[in-house]
Formats: C-alpha cells, structure tokens, sequence
C-alpha cells in the first residue's frame, strides 16, 4: 500500500494532549532520543496549559489522524525594544515521511504565525553535521555560525 503525499498542518490547542503525545514520539524516534522525548512525558494539566498559550506554537503535520512530523517554536519577547523572535526549538519528521515537503509547510505556517504575533524573526539552531537540517533552514533563512553554551542550574 503507497501512502498518501497530503498531510494538513494543523496547531495544536488545548485538548489536543492525545496529538501532543503524539508529536514527542515522533521527536523521539527521529532524535534518536525516546528516552528524552518519551520517558516522563508531561501530565494532561501541564500539556493542556501549555497548548493554550498564544506564546507556545506547537504544529502538526497529520496525514489520515496520524501524526507524521511537528515543530515547537516559543515566542520570546524581547527587553531592548518591544518586539519579540519566535524560536523553533524542535521540528522533525517520521523518517518514512520525509522528502516530501512536509517541514518546508511547518516552517512555512511558523513564519505565518510570526508574523501575526509580530515577531521580527524566527530562528533555529542547527548541529553542524546535521547536514539534511542545514540545507532546508538554508532555504528560507541567513546561516549565522554561533556557538551554543548549555549551563548547569546552580
């Protein structure tokens, strides 16, 4: 059987903690990290709270109900002028789905919401050898080489 190539994208709100789920399944597989995404996933109230947020974008990617690939992105609004960036934290795809546009539309639909939250950008990070990643954030945005420092809570 040939799966469809139509998927609609759709933004999750509260309720929707069953395509949540969902969409951190997907993270984890395609991380390679199911322990992170899969293992403590959160309670329906802090789900619930968080899908209800105009500053937390959570997008979906759905072909027949099922959850084929996803993005969550947070606007963060900024201190030395009223603005705000939206940042794409996650964004992945089943493997069996990619290389049919369907994170071209996430990020697509992200800008769009941007946009109307009047963000001045949207920005993500990519691995330097995730080359796949690189490529398709190269498309629609400016590579600007950064390093990234994670530091431990005191």
């Amino acid at each position: 059987m040939t799966k469809s190539t139509l998927f609609t994208i759709r933004r999750l709100a509260t309720g929707d903690v069953d395509l949540a789920r969902d969409l951190l399944a997907v993270f984890g597989q395609a991380f390679e990290d199911e322990h992170t995404y899969t293992q403590a996933m959160p309670d329906k109230t802090y789900l619930d709270k968080l899908l209800g947020s105009e500053t937390v974008v959570v997008l979906v990617a759905l072909q027949d109900a099922e959850v084929i690939g996803g993005l969550v992105a947070y606007e963060l609004e900024k201190l030395e002028q009223r603005r705000c960036e939206m940042y794409i934290y996650d964004l992945a795809v089943a493997e069996q789905h990619r290389r049919r546009g369907v994170a071209t539309r996430l990020i697509e639909q992200v800008r769009t919401i941007a946009s109307q939250r009047g963000a001045h950008v949207v920005y993500v990070q990519a691995d330097l050898e995730d080359e796949p990643a690189i490529q398709l954030y190269t498309k629609p945005g400016t590579r600007k080489d950064v390093l990234h420092f994670d530091i431990a809570v005191a």
